[in-house]
């Protein structure tokens, strides 16, 4: 009976999820200057959508919050965006504010209205794969990821029994090739609440900021076990070469999702798949593909592109160009082997 009782429990428990994206994305500028590097497009989507619609998908019950944790300069059209978002997935959307970058766990404790029942943490710059689904009734499963040079990262070490033992960050001698991605299941999110709470009000920092991996290290030391969830792949989005790829890997593993418009014209060109192109973008004779996203109302002609992103309302002749990123609004006419173009831009090489 208390069994049952216990599983009933987990099962009305709220699951709700937290994107910290108050970052200014400075390793992706010019991109970022007129747009969050969680918004800009990876196949059509932005990141961000990308990333809530995976997490949903290992998750496997309904989300019930979503709270993004932004800049205070990010605007209403963003908050419009995320909203729908949210929305989009049956949850209620939740705009919270960071005002300044005090490290991860203040990150999250900026949506601390939806620190309760379930909680799934993801930060706004990363993608994955992955073929698992989260056992509800677990304290905490860390989303990570073998890599090949583990100092770079903050690393996990497990026991025999497949639960996490330490968590180290950047170790400078080999402890672990386990890295965390930067997304973090909770079945008790009023615990972590809890924990984040200690950290500020004592001002235990580390490298002057509130790190999540010391509630993570409070909360095991006091016997809750944190389980790993090793991905198949983890994406990066943190520059433009790093998107560009992830970019690459989205389309070739995009099973889904319709990629080439129905409202879209291709008039003596050659489109070699998988590409994405958006609403009403119009390609005259020109090759495209393979890897390459064109946002709604952009207009190519001929050109040669691959493995590149090129957003909306964006007009570009004449190109020959690989490993790209062209903005919105962009007007671009000439050659080129490799392009990094903010939105608003012109560029005519005569």
């Amino acid at each position: 009976m208390e069994d049952t009782e216990a599983q009933e429990k987990v099962k009305t428990k709220t699951m709700n999820i937290i994107i910290p994206m108050a970052g200014m994305g400075k390793r992706m500028r010019p991109h970022t200057l007129t747009t969050p590097k969680p918004l800009l497009p990876i196949a059509g989507k932005p990141i961000v959508r990308r990333l809530v619609e995976d997490i949903a998908k290992v998750c496997d019950e309904k989300i019930d919050n979503i709270a993004f944790i932004i800049g205070p300069t990010f605007g209403k059209e963003v908050e419009a965006d995320l909203h729908n978002i949210a929305e989009s997935l049956g949850a209620k959307g939740h705009i919270c504010f960071q005002d300044e970058a005090l490290g991860t766990a203040h990150a999250v404790y900026c949506a601390k209205q939806v620190l309760d029942g379930n909680v799934i943490v993801g930060f706004a710059d990363t993608l994955f794969r992955a073929d698992f689904t989260i056992d509800p009734s677990k304290d905490g499963v860390i989303w990570v990821k073998q890599v090949d040079d583990p100092s770079a990262f903050g690393v996990v070490k497990l026991t025999e029994d497949n639960v996490i033992s330490d968590f180290i960050e950047k170790p400078v001698d080999f402890v672990s090739d386990l890295a965390i991605i930067g997304i973090y299941y909770f079945k008790d999110g009023a615990r972590l609440k809890k924990e984040i709470e200690y950290l500020l009000e004592n001002d235990i920092r580390e490298k002057g900021e509130y790190q999540l991996t010391n509630a993570l290290e409070n909360m095991k030391s006091d016997g809750l076990q944190f389980v790993p969830g090793e991905v198949i792949e983890w994406m990066d989005c943190g520059n433009k070469n790093a998107t560009v790829h992830t970019n690459q890997r989205v389309l070739a593993n995009t099973k889904d999702e319709v990629l080439i418009a129905s409202s879209s014209k291709s008039n003596g060109s050659t489109i070699i798949e998988p590409c994405y192109i958006g609403e009403n973008a119009v390609i005259e004779d020109s090759t495209i593909g393979p890897y390459v996203s064109i946002g709604d109302n952009t207009v190519v002609k001929r050109s040669v592109i691959s493995n590149s992103i090129i957003q909306c309302h964006t007009q570009i002749e004449n190109a020959n160009f690989k490993n790209s990123m062209v903005g919105n609004h962009v007007i671009y006419n000439g050659e080129s082997d490799q392009l990094s173009i903010s939105d608003y831009s012109t560029i005519k090489n005569d």
